[in-house]
Parts: structure tokens; sequence; C-alpha cells
């Protein structure tokens, strides 16, 4: 177990490590794992930047605007100070050979436009050292880890990789043919998709400073933390799951060594079973669908998790996690809030001390 190295911006991170060992551990000091954000007393939290900003803009300006929040923000609990370095859900697409497409009015996203006609002729699949963006993300990394380094942490980029990385490049509708026509194909595909991962991560920690300075992804640790998904899960079927995806998902949480599963979307829930007896996926996010209600509404799947052994991350308001908190297991559960003041944060995280 490697020794934290002190951040600026959290004074008390000797004692939110403590915390986050004992999470993974499967026990608890004296209440639930706890990250909860507010504006620090006095402070106004400058706006986060954008994926168009981060793709376009001048990095040395975003990356004070970066430290600016870190300054202004109350990390309060486990919390960690982060700065999110990520071009969008697609960006390993375009690292890969791929293109990123904007449009005026899709709000904060981008996707990658597919460019895999034919397999045979794409293979192999890597990650393409002169592509300019994939470049800046590097160069990034390095600038941010020179003036961050020792504040606050950087992020791994938004990690679509394993078949989200495949529906990318090749289309979702035409992957879902593939893998009934051509799945060896596919099996191929995946290789090089898990080759891509592993470079991408050793490449990102090295120019992040990550073994030095700490990895935080919803998750911290000194030893490495990441978020694990594959959306498009949801449109496969279990068994689908079982030969491509879930192998891809516990190399990869493997190599990070502590991992969370973001499970978007009550349509991915069929692969359940896979996914809480797998050894290597630690926590599981479930994301409601929109307009499909508030982890309070799905309480029931919380639990569920929790008697798989597995523990579950959950966000809501102070109030609904106080209304929450009865209802689950302390030991694995971790809760993540944004509260209004330093004063609501503070005051949440005695009640959480009280009551648990």
């Amino acid at each position: 177990m490697k020794i934290p190295t002190p951040l600026f911006f959290k004074p008390d991170l000797e004692d939110a490590a403590l915390r986050w060992d004992a999470f993974y551990a499967g026990e608890m000091i004296d209440r639930p794992l706890i990250s909860v954000t507010a504006p620090r007393n006095g402070s106004i939290i400058p706006p986060a930047s954008t994926y168009y900003e981060r793709v376009f803009g001048d990095m040395e300006d975003l990356i004070e605007r970066g430290l600016k929040v870190g300054e202004t923000t109350y990390w309060g609990g486990e919390a960690i100070p982060h700065y999110w370095l990520t071009f969008g859900p697609d960006e390993i697409a375009v690292f890969s050979g791929g293109e990123f497409g904007w449009k005026g009015d899709s709000g904060d996203t981008n996707w990658s436009k597919p460019f895999v006609n034919d397999w045979a002729e794409a293979f192999p699949l890597s990650l393409h050292a002169d592509n300019p963006l994939w470049q800046r993300m590097l160069d990034f990394y390095q600038k941010a880890a020179s003036r961050m380094g020792g504040k606050m942490l950087l992020t791994a980029p938004d990690l679509h990789t394993n078949m989200d990385l495949l529906a990318a490049i090749r289309g979702p509708q035409r992957l879902c043919m593939d893998l009934i026509e051509e799945p060896e194909m596919i099996d191929r595909a995946m290789q090089d998709a898990r080759a891509i991962f592993r470079k991408l991560w050793s490449s990102v920690v090295q120019a992040g400073q990550m073994d030095e300075f700490g990895y935080y992804q919803n998750f911290y640790s000194m030893d490495g933390a990441a978020i694990m998904q594959c959306d498009f899960s949801a449109m496969i079927s279990p068994s689908m799951f079982r030969r491509w995806v879930l192998p891809a998902l516990e190399e990869e949480a493997k190599i990070v060594k502590h991992a969370i599963y973001h499970w978007d979307g009550a349509s991915a829930l069929v692969h359940f079973d896979a996914v809480v007896h797998s050894p290597y996926l630690h926590t599981l996010s479930f994301v409601p669908s929109d307009n499909q209600g508030t982890h309070w509404d799905y309480r029931f799947l919380l639990k569920r998790i929790q008697e798989a052994g597995k523990a579950v991350q959950v966000w809501g308001t102070p109030e609904e996690m106080k209304r929450l908190h009865p209802e689950l297991k302390p030991e694995k559960t971790f809760d993540q809030v944004t509260a209004k003041s330093q004063s609501e944060a503070e005051e949440l995280l005695e009640w959480f001390v009280k009551n648990t």
C-alpha cells in the first residue's frame, strides 16, 4: 500500500485514504464512504470546462481554470480534488482512426464517425501515435500534471473501450449484425480493443504522473482506479456479453486495480448475474435512464446488488441520501453528493456519523 501523496486542496487526504482503503476491504470506520462537494465558504466555483474547450481551447487557460475550481471547492469526506481530462465519450475511437462529429445544438457532447467498412481491411486496430488529438491529450496530461501535481489529481479519459469502441468505429447497427454473421471477426477485433486499452492506460498514467500523485475517477487510490463501462451491452444477449465483453472488462479492471462499473440504464440489467458475480468489479454504479426515477426508486435493485456481495454508488441531494441511508449496507455504499454550501456539507458528514 503506497503512502498518499499530499494534496494542497485536500489537507485531510490521509484520513480520506484510510476510509477508501477500508471501503475496498469491505469494512467501515464510522460511516459510509461519502464524497461531498460544495462551494468553499465565501467562494464562487467557476464553470467546469467543456469537451469542446478541452479539444480546441488554450490548455494553459483551461488548467488555470481547473486550479481555480480546486481552490474554490470544499472537498468534504472522501471527495478528492480532481480535473476531468476527457475530450468526449468516443475519444478512443478517434485516437484509433476516427473523426469527431460536432453539432451546434447537441450541447456539450460529441461522437465519433464510424469508419470501419470491412473488418479484415481495418485490422490491426490500434492507437495512432500520430493522431493530432491523441498527441494533444498526452501533451495536456503532461502540462496539467506539471501545474496541478500535488494540488489535485487528473482523471483517466472517458474509457468507452472494449465493445463500446467497436460500436463507435463500426456503427452500432452494423456491429449488431456482425456479432451474428461474423463472430470470428469480433473475436479478433476485441483482442485489438483490449490491446488498445493497455496502451492507452500505460501512456496516460505516464503522462499524468499518476503513479506519483495518485489516481482518481470517482474512485481514489495510489495504486490505480477508474470507471469501467460498456453501454453497448444493452443491445446484446447474455451469452454475447460473457463471450466478448466480460473478459475485456475484467482484464481492464485488473489493470486499473480498483474498478467501479458504470451500469447504464435498465436495459443493461439483463447482464445482472454476470456483472455481480465478477470478482474484479468492486462497485456498481447504476444509472437510471432519463426520466426513469432516482436511486430511491431503484433501492430494491441496490439491495440486490449488495446482497450479491457488491458495493453500490448512490447520489442525490443531502436529503435524498439521508432517506436512502437506512435502506443500504453502510460498509458497501459509496455516497456522492453535491451540497449547496460548505456548512450543509459538514452537517451531512456529522449526520452520517451520528446515524450509522
